[in-house]
Formats: structure tokens, C-alpha cells, sequence
């Protein structure tokens, strides 16, 4: 056990109280604050862009909810519907273990059920019931890293589903139950 000798003056706290609120004091410039969720997002169906801060000080920002709504709405009927926070969250969470706030590629965000349709009739992998329906679930790529790291992340943080589609270069992540499937 390590013991801390010597003595603490009343100098040395006021010192050590204004060096730390002094870093308080410093720009954020490459930190991450705690306080602030940030996500970058580009649509590889309709090539738009979206860098929004969602979360500050303690509060979910409303206009920057809606411009994820519409960033996320179903391209094809031109609808849009709430994307679940948590969901948000759970993208956030990701991106800051695999240590970069690179561009997001989403292939699909919330989906109509006429769209969900017709992709059911051109491939088994998209489920009856899918939380994208409900604004609950997105299909993407982290730029950032390889794709079976990202998809190794979102498992570990055990926040909802994680499908792997290596073929396709994508994963699907939910705020649905805890489960993972593809490989």
C-alpha cells in the first residue's frame, strides 16, 4: 500500500483547486464532453449529411431530434416518424468505443410499412415486425473502424439487437431486446 508523505499546506490546496478549475476552463477542442452527444451522419441513399449535437447539458435537444427524424425518414415514401433516443444513445455509445467521431453511413433509418413490404418480398432477412417500423432500429457502417469491431462493440454494451451482414458491408443495431445474429 502506497502512503502519501509530506504535508498539504493551505498553498498547495489553493493551488491544486485553481490548476483544476482552470482545466475546467479549457476548450473542449478533441475531448468529448461528458454533457454533449454529437453524432455524424451521411445517408447513402439520398447522399445528405447531418452533424448534430442531440444531447447538452443534461437535455435532449428538440429541433436537433427533428432534424434526426427527418434524416432518418423512409427516402422511398418521403415519411418520417421519432427515432427512439435510446437508439441515438446507443449509436453514441458505440462510436465512442471505437474511438472516432467519423461520418456514420445509414443505409435505413425508419421504414413505412409499405417499404418494409417490398423489401420482405426481395429478401428473407427483413423481419415482418421490424423495429424500424417504429423508428427502434437502423442499418449502417462506422466509417471509423472495421465492421466486425463495431459490431464486437455493440455487443459488449448489450443496449438491443446487433445483426451482422458482412456481405452487404453493414450492421443493424435496435433498442428491441438483447440479441445478436449474422456472421
Amino acid at each position: 500500500m502506497a502512503v502519501l508523505r509530506g504535508s498539504c499546506g493551505r498553498r498547495h490546496l489553493l493551488g491544486a483547486g485553481a490548476f483544476m478549475a482552470g482545466l475546467a476552463l479549457l476548450p473542449a477542442a478533441g475531448w468529448s464532453r461528458v454533457d454533449q452527444r454529437r453524432l455524424k451522419f451521411r445517408h447513402l441513399h439520398t447522399d445528405e449529411r447531418l452533424d448534430v449535437v442531440y444531447f447538452d447539458h443534461g437535455r435532449y435537444q428538440p429541433s436537433a431530434l427533428l432534424a434526426v427524424d427527418r434524416f432518418m425518414r423512409d427516402w422511398r415514401q418521403a415519411r418520417a416518424m421519432r427515432i427512439d433516443h435510446r437508439l441515438l444513445d446507443f449509436l453514441h455509445d458505440v462510436q465512442l468505443r471505437l474511438g472516432g467521431f467519423a461520418e456514420i453511413e445509414v443505409l435505413s433509418g425508419y421504414r413505412t410499412a409499405e417499404t418494409n413490404a417490398m423489401l420482405r418480398r426481395r429478401s428473407r432477412g427483413v423481419a415482418k415486425r421490424s423495429l424500424h417500423l417504429v423508428g427502434k432500429a437502423v442499418d449502417l457502417n462506422y466509417t471509423v473502424a472495421p465492421l466486425h469491431t463495431a459490431r464486437a462493440n455493440a455487443i459488449d454494451l448489450a443496449s438491443g439487437g446487433v445483426g451482422y451482414y458482412p456481405r452487404s458491408n453493414f450492421i443493424h443495431l435496435d433498442t428491441g431486446p438483447v440479441r445478436a445474429w449474422g456472421g
